[in-house]
């Protein structure tokens, strides 16, 4: 506060800290607590709303338990409710798409960090920004005409043999993962760059005189500095995956729904309000609760990701 004070003066201050306050307060606080209060509360006519039905209730939160069907997770086949088992699968991908662009952004982080030269790297770097100036919503659209069954990918690979027909591309959850994939992966890209970065090349050709391989070198020396990178990226992939309803609605099939896209049905479709903030609340919660067991697993603080 003091430094703050110092650098900026009293207004300047004091001006940031009502803007951060509005933010975190009026537009981040209070409509989830707004969130929390209607999902205990009963889908009533307008002129029912605080009568005596209106009791808070945890019927909304249970409504996900209904209408099982089979399950069917790595060859093991038992009965889970739809709901569940949309949610189930929406967390699951969520973190295939998290590890997916950590593998890919993993070696171009170190590439740009480590190996390029800095007269190189504003090129690079604009060529990466490029796709984020473009709507995600047209970045979605161009994927799914590239996956539909006339589109360039079937084209391309029945041109050069690699397929005698067309394959159907857009049918469960592949086409949904990669095209979140492609959406997010800078999300990972740029904390991994600043975490390499801040890592003193002396500290690699040390190890390289040492006599450790690549892979040591990497496991041992750049990974472990890199914690907060990979923690900061992982958790910014990670609630945007789950939380992306755009990407599902447009890459969509019938055996690939998303669990936003149950929250928009039961919301806008079904106009039942108040269990659609149970389950916006309970994917919010596990989100919460899957990045606080990340951070714990690698070991990193908020104030580690923050910087």
């Amino acid at each position: 506060m003091n430094d703050l004070l110092r650098r900026y003066g009293k207004g300047l201050t004091w001006t940031f800290i009502g803007l951060t306050f509005f933010w975190l307060i009026i537009l981040v606080v209070l409509p989830d607590f707004k969130l929390l209060e209607s999902s205990f509360r009963p889908y009533l006519p307008v002129k029912e709303i605080g009568g005596p039905k209106d009791v808070y209730t945890f019927n909304n939160y249970l409504q996900i338990f209904g209408n099982e069907v089979d399950f069917n997770f790595f060859g093991l086949h038992f009965p889970l409710a739809a709901r569940v088992k949309v949610f189930v699968l929406t967390i699951f991908y969520s973190g295939v798409v998290t590890l997916i662009t950590f593998i890919l952004a993993y070696p171009l982080s170190f590439y740009l960090a480590k190996v390029v030269s800095p007269k190189s790297l504003p090129t690079l770097f604009l060529l990466l920004f490029v796709p984020l100036w473009v709507s995600e919503v047209l970045r979605s659209f161009a994927w799914y005409i590239i996956l539909t069954l006339k589109g360039p990918l079937n084209v391309f690979l029945m041109t050069i043999g690699v397929i005698s027909e067309e394959i159907r591309w857009i049918d469960g959850y592949s086409p949904v993962v990669v095209t979140l994939v492609y959406a997010y992966v800078l999300f990972m890209l740029f904390p991994l760059y600043n975490a390499m970065q801040s890592l003193d090349s002396n500290q690699i050709e040390a190890a390289d005189d040492l006599g450790a391989p690549w892979w040591r070198t990497h496991w041992r020396v750049i990974l472990p500095h890199c914690k907060p990178g990979i923690a900061s990226g992982a958790v910014m992939v990670f609630m945007l995956s789950a939380g992306s309803l755009l990407v599902p609605a447009i890459i969509n099939s019938t055996t690939g729904n998303w669990f936003t896209q149950t929250i928009q049905g039961i919301m806008l479709e079904g106009q039942d309000w108040n269990a659609g903030a149970a389950f916006a609340f309970m994917l919010l919660l596990f989100c919460t609760i899957a990045v606080s067991v990340a951070m714990r697993v690698f070991r990193v603080s908020l104030s580690d990701i923050a910087k």
